[in-house]
């Protein structure tokens, strides 16, 4: 057996996955599972947990890496851990050396490596500069993602991951234009994507924004059919990435919102930097720019001292800013922030509280299924019958087609989740 990877949470950790996945099989790592981490939630740790124990049990002779934020954040949990035999921080596991030595220390047969060399977690607060990989492309996939961005300036007061990533650094803009023009010859669409994705360019010589590197990938990429965005921070958005939605239809008209939250006093409370007012605001602008955008958002349900009148805010968000494609978070509290020291509701109500907004995120989604019906719509494929649209809805296919293909076809109906294709 080679290298398995186990991969927790965000797009950004599965471009990393298959970074260190490069690195680990140049290293002639073997027999071995990586279990790359997240840390956003608690339930996202104890999965990562969970994971780890069943790995061992289903082969107890393999051995057991874990990086990532969780791991990064909490070393001491995982390096206690009988079942794990290294623990590496989000800066070590994309070290080739670092690959080098773990196959050193975890040699066939050999026992578990002692203690004090088990662990490789560095002080992720203190890189200033980030490290240069190339763009993933993973084999089988529609799509190539490309970081550009790393870690947060933010302390949102809810958030740790900032110390799980560092603070802000990003790639020179000619470097990644280069990287999408040599992913731009095997994929038809590109993921451009970051911790903090539209804080791009904050400590680059002349501080560069989002908007000039998209500008710059579409001039100078004509080759490139398809530029998509992760998740953006609106109050972040600059002139040229607005001027780019209105004017390129190559960046896809789908752009993912950290929202968090839909009253002011809540929003301040999380030390967010916009208010509910600035959200409507920013939707109905790039409505004006682009018609046929469609708008994802992240939104927590139970924040500390949140009221019922306050969550209904956040209901009301889903409609004000006309939401499709929502990621509901019940709120987690992580050990060290804010947050977590702030006073907390009971369990069972932050769980009501989110299932409530799923309904509302379930019945958008479905009133824009609905109006899609009729259309015509270009679609990537993904796998088996799968596809999405350029506004990132899934699309049920006729029948089987390669991955990274776009096709022109009919949106004929819908099941309640995805559109179905004539």
């Amino acid at each position: 057996m080679g290298i398995e990877l186990v991969t927790f949470g965000c797009r950004l950790n599965t471009v990393e996955s298959d970074v260190l996945r490069r690195h680990a099989e140049q290293a002639g790592l073997c027999d071995t599972v990586v279990v790359n981490t997240c840390a956003v939630t608690a339930e996202a740790v104890r999965q990562a947990r969970q994971a780890i124990r069943g790995l061992k049990r289903e082969r107890p002779e393999r051995r057991i890496v874990v990086t990532g934020c969780a791991a990064q954040i909490e070393p001491q949990t995982f390096a206690a851990m009988p079942e794990v035999d290294r623990v590496l921080g989000n800066a070590e596991k994309l070290q080739a050396r670092v690959w080098t030595d773990t196959r050193a220390l975890l040699a066939p047969g050999g026992r578990r490596p002692p203690d004090q060399a088990r662990s490789a977690v560095g002080d992720i607060m203190s890189l200033r500069e980030m490290v240069p990989q190339a763009g993933a492309g993973i084999a089988g996939r529609a799509r190539a993602f490309v970081q550009v961005q790393n870690g947060c300036d933010h302390r949102c007061t809810f958030c740790v991951i900032p110390f799980g990533r560092g603070n802000s650094r990003s790639l020179p803009l000619g470097e990644l234009v280069e990287q999408v023009r040599r992913l731009a010859e095997r994929y038809r669409e590109i993921v451009l994507t970051g911790v903090d994705l539209t804080g791009y360019g904050t400590r680059l010589p002349g501080a560069p924004r989002l908007g000039t590197l998209v500008k710059q990938i579409l001039e100078q990429v004509p080759a490139l059919q398809r530029l998509r965005l992760s998740s953006i921070d609106s109050v972040e958005a600059d002139r040229d990435l607005l001027d780019a939605l209105a004017g390129e239809e190559r960046l896809m008209p789908h752009l993912h919102l950290s929202l968090q939250a839909g009253d002011d006093l809540i929003l301040k409370r999380m030390k967010r930097r916009h208010l509910r007012a600035d959200a409507i605001a920013f939707c109905a602008q790039v409505r004006r720019l682009r018609p046929d955008v469609v708008f994802g958002g992240d939104i927590i349900a139970g924040f500390p001292t949140e009221t019922e009148d306050m969550f209904a805010r956040s209901l009301d968000l889903v409609d004000e800013c006309g939401l499709t494609h929502l990621h509901v978070f019940p709120f987690s509290p992580r050990p060290g922030t804010p947050a977590a020291r702030m006073p907390q509701l009971p369990r069972e109500v932050v769980a009501a509280r989110a299932r409530r907004l799923r309904g509302k995120a379930e019945a958008s989604l479905r009133r824009h299924l609905e109006a899609q019906i009729g259309a015509r719509r270009r679609v990537l494929t993904e796998m088996r019958q799968l596809g999405r649209t350029e506004h990132f809805t899934k699309v049920r296919l006729p029948g089987h087609v390669a991955p990274g293909v776009i096709l022109d076809v009919a949106i004929a109906g819908h099941d309640g989740a995805q559109l179905l294709a004539a």
